[in-house]
């Protein structure tokens, strides 16, 4: 890995922070395509000087993705949204984006590229977001076969999009709502373990034209993550059950919001399962030991916890 050019495409999601510290930590230059610089320079320290280099790009612009891998070694994908700030936005970034990404790479004959996807892709999913998800794996498969993919259940991290949310609600709201009636399963996988898939991916010879599913030592439903989430703040709260119709209702009326905290699409994706399949690869076909989320989430929700609480013990 080192001195290889790696292009990182993604820079303001989650996951972006910690590939580029592990690729940086292995001497990769990288390259950072973001439509706003001043947004990304927070990936700067996370390298030594001149190894990370942001590059402003216009996505859709011609000849944008070719120039963005042309001399480039590896790339990864890391573009994914769970709402559209405007119409078209899954089409464009998660259904197309991943095949010209493919189509550039075979083009520049790069030797590696990974591609983060979500267990929730399906031709056949009730949700944009799933369908999407699908039809970008299956045009990057058919441009780059080579490309290995990566379909993470919920990720958790000090940043996370979901402990973080609901620890926050729980400060003011007397009760947290159980979509679905709290019934749907995860497999919660921590941010630096699929980080580190992403390096194997890139780094390993057996990975090539393969799918990896990746998930936690621990299979929990929605009440079981919440009822966990209020034991680490040390909180009292009403879990109330929110059948699917009603959440859809009220994901009607939020959808508009400029970060809503629910979706009609995110309703529909709750309608399934997120957990790895049985037969599929994973984490330990990584050689990847999977972090369980009791060692990780109690630190990062302490700013949440109740003063004086008594916690949970790991």
């Amino acid at each position: 890995m080192r001195s290889k050019t790696v292009t990182v495409v993604g820079d303001s999601g989650v996951m972006a922070r910690y590939v580029v510290q592990r690729l940086a930590a292995l001497g990769a230059v990288l390259r950072i395509p973001t439509r706003r610089p001043p947004e990304a320079l927070f990936l700067k320290p996370l390298g030594a000087i001149g190894q990370i280099n942001l590059e402003p790009w216009n996505p859709g612009g011609p000849g944008e993705v070719e120039r963005l891998l042309a001399g480039a070694d590896m790339a990864v994908n890391l573009i994914g949204i769970l709402f559209e700030s405007k119409g078209g936005d899954f089409d464009r970034l998660q259904a197309r984006l991943p095949g010209e990404i493919g189509a550039a790479a075979a083009k520049a004959g790069l030797s590696r590229v990974a591609h983060l996807s979500a267990i929730g892709a399906d031709a056949d999913s009730p949700a944009a977001y799933g369908r999407t998800k699908a039809a970008g794996e299956a045009a990057l498969r058919t441009s780059l076969p080579s490309a290995t993919i990566l379909r993470p259940s919920i990720v958790f991290g000090p940043e996370d999009g979901f402990f973080n949310r609901f620890a926050r609600m729980s400060r003011l709201s007397p009760a947290l709502p159980l979509i679905g009636c709290g019934r749907t399963r995860f497999q919660p996988v921590y941010v630096g373990d699929v980080a580190d898939a992403v390096i194997a991916a890139l780094m390993r010879d057996d990975v090539a034209g393969r799918t990896y599913e990746l998930g936690g030592p621990g299979v929990y439903t929605f009440k079981d993550l919440l009822a966990y989430l209020l034991r680490v703040v040390g909180r009292r709260r009403l879990l109330v059950n929110l059948p699917f119709g009603l959440a859809s209702f009220q994901a009607r009326l939020l959808q508009f919001l400029p970060d809503p905290p629910l979706t009609p699409d995110q309703v529909e994706l709750l309608k399934r399962d997120n957990v790895v399949a049985p037969d599929a690869m994973g984490l330990a076909d990584l050689g990847i030991a999977p972090t369980p989320l009791e060692v990780v989430v109690p630190e990062y929700l302490k700013a949440f916890t109740r003063p004086n609480a008594r916690l949970p013990v790991v």
